[in-house]
């Protein structure tokens, strides 16, 4: 029979600081923007993993789920309402990014044998960021994918909000603990797409007589996949409602 996948997700408390004490502190800010900030600040994570096995005949499950919970939560009581930076061994020499805290966390969840196969974990700092990893890719790389928001008409008549998400897939680097400098990737999205697109008729923007959620989603990413400040452009996602979203990877 072949492998099935379960997906699980729960949540943790915990606060963390963007600092590396060897630099200056107009570096730290140039570099992490308002994550430098003393003392730190906290997030209601949301971690998502996905185990792969078997069906099993007697259960008809892939694990039993009561196993995995009590698993998630053992690993996560470590981590529950600690200050990262301060309370954990993890952090002393590296950032306690979402990129470098997924990691520890997959070290720790695949030691454990009554899970399955540990397939890909996604770390939620918040809606509007995420780090992704995958067995396939290995704990060196990684995928961020940061949410903005924009309100537009394209069709001639109708105001539309966007949710709109980009994946950079990358190497994590060492010494910031990040794929892409998230810092340079708002300002980015800010210039090309966001203020562009605020407020405007986007046949208008775009010199085209009709916009389509399709053409939009490709317009974003040949405006951006060449000047993303590191890592590699994965996905442009563009959610027009809770029922209907568009992806476009080049």
């Amino acid at each position: 029979m072949a492998a099935v996948l379960l997906n699980k997700r729960i949540e943790f408390c915990a606060s963390h600081r963007y600092h590396k004490p060897e630099w200056d502190a107009a570096k730290n800010r140039a570099m992490f923007g308002a994550c430098n900030n003393d003392p730190g600040h906290g997030h209601n994570y949301m971690l998502e993993v996905t185990v792969a096995g078997e069906v099993d005949q007697r259960t008809g499950m892939v694990v039993n789920l009561f196993d995995l919970k009590r698993v998630l939560l053992q690993v996560l009581e470590e981590f529950d309402h600690k200050h990262l930076n301060l309370d954990l061994p993890y952090f002393e020499r590296q950032i306690p990014t979402s990129e470098n805290i997924a990691r520890v966390l997959w070290d720790k969840l695949q030691a454990q044998p009554d899970i399955g196969t540990l397939k890909r974990l996604s770390l939620y700092e918040d809606e509007d960021l995420c780090a992704d990893l995958t067995a396939e890719a290995g704990l060196e790389v990684a995928s961020v994918t940061r949410r903005y928001s924009f309100t537009a008409v394209h069709d001639g008549h109708r105001g539309h909000t966007w949710d709109l998400f980009v994946s950079v897939h990358g190497p994590i680097d060492r010494g910031t603990g990040m794929v892409t400098d998230i810092v340079a990737l708002d300002h980015l999205l800010k210039e090309r797409v966001l203020v562009p697109f605020e407020g405007r008729d986007l046949r208008m923007v775009l010199a085209t007589p009709s916009v389509t959620g399709e053409y939009l989603a490709k317009a974003v990413w040949d405006r951006i996949v060449s000047a993303i400040p590191a890592g590699t452009l994965q996905l442009v996602k563009l959610v027009q409602t809770r029922d209907l979203f568009y992806e476009y990877a080049g």
